[in-house]
Formats: C-alpha cells, sequence, structure tokens
C-alpha cells in the first residue's frame, strides 16, 4: 500500500486529492496537514512514501518542505502541485529536489501518476512542461530572480503588502523592502504595477490578483 502526506492549506483541495488518491486500491492517505509546520510533523510521525505538497504555504512554501525532507531522506516521493506553474516554479521545484511538479490545473489523474512515478524514482524529476522550460532558459535573456525574489513576487501578484508578505515570509518589514527594490530593479521597474506587468510579459507570472 503507498502511503501519501497531503499538504495543502485550502481544505476543498486536500479533500478532492484525498478522494482521487483513495480511489486508487493501493493508495492510502496517511495524513494531512495545511502548513509547512504540522507537514513537517506528520511526516516525521507517519513516514509516508509520499508528500504531495503546495508550494504557497501560510507559513512557507512547500519547496522549504522538499529541501527539509530531501537532506535527510533520498528515497522519499515529493510531489510539488502548485497554481504557479512558471519556468522558475519548475526550476526551483527541481534544484530542492522534487521528484515531480504538476500544476494544480491539472487532472486528478496526473496527481496520482505523479505520486506513483515519486514513489519509484524519487531522485528522478517528472514535469510535462520541463522541457520547454529548458528550451527557453537556454536562449533565455530574462533577469534571473533570486528564489526568495521570486516568492515575493507572487506575493505582491497575490496583492499582498510589505507587512503582509513579511509575515508570511517570516522575515522584517525592512528586508521584504530590499527585496521587491531588487525585483524592481532586475524588472526595470518603479513601482508594483508596472513590476507585475512586466513580469507578465516576460512570463514569470501566470496570473495577477484584481487590485
Amino acid at each position: 500500500m503507498l502511503r501519501v502526506v497531503l499538504i495543502d492549506d485550502h481544505e476543498l483541495i486536500r479533500t478532492g486529492l484525498g478522494r482521487a488518491f483513495e480511489r486508487e486500491e493501493d493508495i492510502t492517505v496517511a495524513g494531512v496537514a495545511g502548513g509547512v509546520a504540522r507537514g513537517l510533523q506528520l511526516i516525521e510521525e507517519l513516514r509516508p512514501d509520499v508528500v504531495v505538497t503546495d508550494l504557497q504555504l501560510p507559513d512557507g512554501t512547500g519547496l522549504d518542505v522538499v529541501k527539509t525532507i530531501r537532506q535527510r531522506d533520498d528515497k522519499m516521493g515529493l510531489v510539488v502541485l502548485t497554481m504557479h506553474s512558471g519556468d522558475d516554479h519548475i526550476f526551483a521545484a527541481m534544484e530542492a529536489g522534487a521528484s515531480a511538479f504538476v500544476g494544480k490545473d491539472a487532472p486528478s489523474r496526473e496527481v496520482v501518476s505523479a505520486a506513483r512515478h515519486a514513489a519509484v524514482s524519487p531522485r528522478t524529476f517528472l514535469c510535462s512542461g520541463l522541457a520547454g522550460a529548458m528550451m527557453r532558459r537556454a536562449s533565455d535573456d530574462r533577469p534571473r530572480l533570486s528564489e526568495r525574489e521570486r516568492e515575493v513576487l507572487d506575493l505582491l501578484a497575490e496583492g499582498l503588502g510589505t507587512a503582509a508578505i513579511a509575515s508570511r515570509l517570516y522575515m522584517s518589514e525592512s528586508t521584504v523592502k530590499t527585496h521587491i527594490a531588487r525585483v524592481y530593479q532586475k524588472l526595470g521597474a518603479t513601482n508594483r504595477a508596472q513590476a507585475l506587468v512586466t513580469a507578465m510579459r516576460i512570463g514569470l507570472l501566470s496570473s495577477v490578483a484584481p487590485q
């Protein structure tokens, strides 16, 4: 029996994925969590075969989960599930040690398939958009944002202000302002609106929350 832990802060998504996995005769959902801290606690307690985690979580990111687990376990399958499927997110997940990367707009059967892959080949990387992303990176002259700058950009796109971003990422407001300034500089922008428009145009963002 393949044992899976789900980490997502949206109950509807946890429920939907749980049902998709439970329909499989050889898969069971061992536990569910809504954030990084609880997810890591469950993983330590339950030692599942596969972890499926959302990218954006209330107390960190799915990459935090992936990096923490991968540092101590090469055999656990780690699937990143996200609404943000840009090239940089794909590469960040791969570099963190994820086994698979799946968009939330994918059919549930793809998530199940990714989990099966992760259980069998945890240190290989499965992503339907990887080949295209690699080709684009080879000829890409877009500005390079650090992982933290990408997180800040994503939260700016969600409409969060400096204080809210600082709270979400557990850093000081002055540090957030520094990251925002670097994002603006790299994108050639002087304000949030310009930065988001540029990021959308060059493919760093797939969507922006209504302002």
